[in-house]
């Protein structure tokens, strides 16, 4: 296969200098006054067409540095080749190009022509670019004045409107809230299916391993593993639960009802989908049930009790219907086990009325002594787009009676060998 990203000895150094005069001094003097920090230590990296690629790392690993570097807004150290074939579209800093005294259609023109765009090819892509965006009636106002909703509205219809060789993603697959939001996702997998070279990083592993062809892990600057998603991923997830800090997750909080005090049951009429719903689905209630408890935090028995939660959600019937997935988390944050209805081909029926209930049920608790929590996740049909979620929503308190450590009960049976039996008698 062609490579159409080609990195060759490639690193970033900054010159940190403590007193606004050192700079000074050192030219004066020819000593050195500054301190050298690294952003990125020399790597190579070859990435072919069609090739989706992610980065996995903490904050400051170098993730957003290597792909600044590959979008060329930052130039490598001297020594490093870095060669890119192909127009690329970059989703870095959205709208980081935008002038604020400008309009909505002048900063469309500018930005445009900062791409390598001919005025002949803007005046082409203006009307896709505004429909997409959604805000023609504000096309004519200073984007000062723009919500930050529109902001980003606009800013993602720029950058991806034009047909991409490789786009690069910084941190999300998806901008903005609502219906935007699954658009701007649809987009950016339209060009994974078109076989578009991505490069992206995202702090979602459960995206990365549904996506990506293969991983790179970056942690201060230098390479810690690359290769097979499910390899890579592994040993980073491992490596975050080290680290009480580290928490991975689909979106930012959603608050939804966890109340037991209704009961949504769907009905034949065609329900009202509010405005902010239209594109797209949200979580309404989550209940847990065991025995004659009932609520959002419950006491269990490891090994005896059984555990129901209900899941009810609302979305707009024009979209397929949603997918539902449950992570059982210790308090510390450490993923203990996770559930999907995709990964179980369960189907969720579609009704009319843009209402939605499911049941997902732990026969026998297996969960030893410890404090645990339930997130629950609202995904697109493919499992891939979260609409919603909501971390911590169940709590549980899990007691038994015998002194068994760990986090899980295995099933297990202790046997003895013929021979053992003989000598016994």
């Amino acid at each position: 296969m062609d490579n159409v990203i080609e990195l060759e000895n490639v690193s970033k150094t900054y010159r940190i200098y403590q007193r606004g005069w050192d700079q000074l001094k050192e030219i004066m003097t020819g000593r050195t006054y500054a301190h050298l920090t690294y952003a990125l230590h020399p790597l190579n990296l070859n990435i072919h067409h069609g090739q989706v690629v992610g980065l996995v790392g903490k904050n400051g690993a170098g993730k957003s540095t290597l792909l600044k570097l590959v979008a060329r807004t930052l130039t490598p150290d001297l020594g490093g080749h870095c060669r890119v074939h192909g127009r690329v579209a970059a989703l870095l800093e959205l709208g980081g190009g935008f002038h604020p005294e400008m309009t909505g259609r002048e900063n469309v023109y500018l930005s445009g022509a900062v791409m390598g765009l001919t005025l002949q090819q803007i005046d082409e892509l203006y009307d896709e670019i505004v429909a997409f965006a959604g805000i023609a009636d504000d096309m004519e106002r200073p984007v000062k004045t723009y919500s930050s909703g529109m902001f980003v509205r606009l800013a993602f219809a720029v950058a991806t409107c034009i047909e991409p060789d490789i786009l690069i993603v910084d941190e999300a697959l998806s901008v903005g809230d609502g219906a935007f939001a699954r658009k701007s996702f649809d987009r950016i997998m339209h060009f994974r299916e078109s076989a578009k070279t991505i490069l992206f990083c995202s702090h979602s592993l459960y995206q990365m391993e549904k996506i990506c062809d293969t991983v790179l892990w970056l942690d201060h600057g230098q390479v810690k593993a690359q290769g097979d998603p499910n390899h890579v991923l592994t040993e980073y997830a491992e490596f975050l639960n080290h680290d009480s800090n580290s928490r991975t997750s689909l979106l930012s909080p959603a608050k939804i009802n966890t109340s037991s005090d209704s009961d949504i049951e769907s009905t034949e009429e065609t329900l009202s989908i509010p405005t902010e719903l239209k594109g797209t689905a949200r979580l309404t209630q989550i209940v847990a049930h065991s025995g004659a408890q009932s609520g959002t935090a419950l006491q269990l028995h490891s090994g005896e009790s059984e555990l129901t939660v209900t899941i009810e959600f609302i979305y707009d019937p024009t979209l397929a219907t949603p997918t539902v997935g449950v992570a059982v988390m210790r308090r510390d944050g450490l993923l203990i086990a996770s559930a999907t209805t995709h990964n179980d081909d369960v189907l969720i029926p579609h009704h009319n009325t843009g209402k939605g209930k499911i049941n997902l049920l732990f026969p026998r608790l297996l969960l030893l002594k410890g404090n645990y929590q339930l997130d629950v996740y609202l995904g697109c049909e493919k499992a891939l787009h979260a609409y919603d979620q909501a971390l911590s929503a169940i709590q549980l308190e899990v007691v038994q009676h015998g002194v068994e450590q760990g986090i899980v009960a295995m099933p297990h049976r202790w046997q003895l060998t013929a021979q053992d039996h003989l000598l016994s008698l």
